[in-house]
């Protein structure tokens, strides 16, 4: 793609990363046939191709965003289909995150709005925040029907909607802790706590912990780590996402230069996928670019890792049908395709994948809060693929995935490390039946 930026702006790093970016670009389209965007609404402007249009004119003219650039970026998922799919290499990821900065520095979005994601950036990132807001979630469930009437109130509706009806209690697995392994120490790691996932549902972190001690790996949840920073990095709010960053880095490095860490694992996978890049968002930060490489370079998805523990047969029964949903930020942001499986089948259960797999299921952080509409009919082609395959329980790596899944189906949906879990001795997740109980089917032509 030619491009026509000036001498003073190509000054600007962020431009000048944008504009190599852009130039590779070759305008092929193959991008539009995996956009879940592009396949739901058949609008050019609404697939990478069109947005990256959008993008290189507002960047080149170097002009404030206006409200069809708003309109179309806020409907990317940031599923990143499009750079699996691209045999031009366009890192879409970095140019639409630089976009969604320069939206939010130039854009006044209509008061509803604004208010809805400053409450979002409030509560989310913060598990005290949060668990206080689901709580008083109870109290505006019954006014979802005449929030859903009000289109700039429609966020609240489907806020309210994806509140769930209990929240469990908080578990020692969200606390600052070290978890002394079985046996002989063979490993020592740090597990991102985070922050919506804490909260939702405790016990996946608990169940990675059981599973890694048994293998011998010793677990810190190190004191002053948190949000990872996805969740406002996503609405564009650098500040804030680089913050967390910053936090976080410090709370690693601490470790590694005490006693040490062989990774730091990650069990939501959108979590990983921006742990992983911290290394390139604090670049430009010369008190933390190293410290943020070599933290990026120790962080794993749990699955990466436990596939080098060479864990031993398992001692439960499994034998169950598992729907795997590979998490876009799985396989699309961190080519993670293969671990997750494997380690399911060798834990004795029968996987099957489901068709479109490489269609977002809607979620993506905040998306389905901020695009219900969307996100609903992402969600219901997931669940009709998932649902072809007759699974007895659907796994995934990443919360934001379960939460969107469960919402549309009757099959328990639960973490991929819980399964594993069950599987080397530790209890049967909740909702999943016994295999002898399960119903037997075959997979749908």
């Amino acid at each position: 793609m030619q491009t026509n930026f000036t001498p003073e702006q190509l000054a600007d790093p962020a431009v000048a990363q944008s504009e190599q970016i852009l130039r590779k670009c070759v305008h092929c389209g193959f991008c539009t046939a995996t956009c879940p965007t592009y396949v739901t609404l058949g609008n050019e402007l609404d697939s990478p191709r069109g947005r990256i249009y959008l993008i290189k004119d507002m960047l080149e003219n170097g002009r404030a965003a206006d409200r069809e650039i708003v309109t179309h970026i806020d409907r990317c998922l940031s599923c990143l289909s499009c750079m699996t799919t691209c045999p031009s290499g366009v890192d879409y990821m970095h140019l639409v995150d630089h976009a969604r900065a320069h939206i939010e520095k130039t854009y006044r979005r209509p008061l509803a709005d604004r208010l809805i994601r400053s409450l979002l950036a409030f509560v989310l990132p913060h598990p005290s925040r949060f668990r206080l807001s689901l709580a008083a979630a109870r109290l505006g469930r019954p006014f979802v029907p005449l929030l859903r009437a009000i289109r700039p109130l429609k966020p609240l509706a489907a806020m309210l909607a994806l509140a769930p009806a209990s929240i469990p209690p908080a578990d020692k697995a969200a606390r600052p802790l070290t978890h002394r392994p079985e046996g002989v120490r063979r490993g020592r790691v740090a597990i991102l706590t985070g922050c919506a996932q804490a909260v939702l549902d405790p016990g996946i972190n608990a169940a990675a912990i059981r599973l890694l001690t048994r293998a011998g790996v010793e677990v810190v949840l190190p004191k002053g780590e948190g949000c990872c920073g996805a969740l406002v990095h996503h609405m564009g709010k650098e500040g804030q996402a680089f913050d967390a960053a910053r936090r976080n880095v410090d709370a690693w490095i601490a470790e590694i230069e005490g006693e040490g860490l062989d990774a730091i694992l990650v069990t939501a996978s959108g979590c990983g996928t921006t742990v992983k890049d911290y290394g390139h968002m604090l670049a430009r930060d010369p008190v933390y670019a190293e410290k943020a490489a070599r933290v990026s370079a120790l962080a794993r998805d749990l699955t990466e890792y436990v596939m080098t523990l060479d864990l031993p047969a398992p001692v439960n029964p499994t034998g169950l049908v598992v729907a795997y949903h590979s998490a876009c930020s799985m396989q699309h942001g961190q080519k993670i395709t293969r671990e997750p499986k494997a380690l399911l089948a060798a834990a004795g259960f029968t996987v099957r994948e489901p068709a479109e797999a490489h269609l977002c299921c809607g979620s993506a952080g905040t998306y389905n809060i901020l695009q219900p509409e969307i996100a609903a009919k992402l969600r219901d082609r997931k669940v009709r693929n998932i649902e072809r395959t007759r699974p007895a329980v659907i796994a995934a790596g990443n919360i934001g995935c379960m939460t969107q899944i469960a919402g549309g189906t009757a099959i328990p949906v639960v973490h991929t490390v819980e399964l594993l879990d069950w599987a080397h001795g530790g209890p049967r997740p909740r909702g999943v039946p016994e295999p002898a109980t399960a119903p037997v089917r075959e997979a749908a032509e």
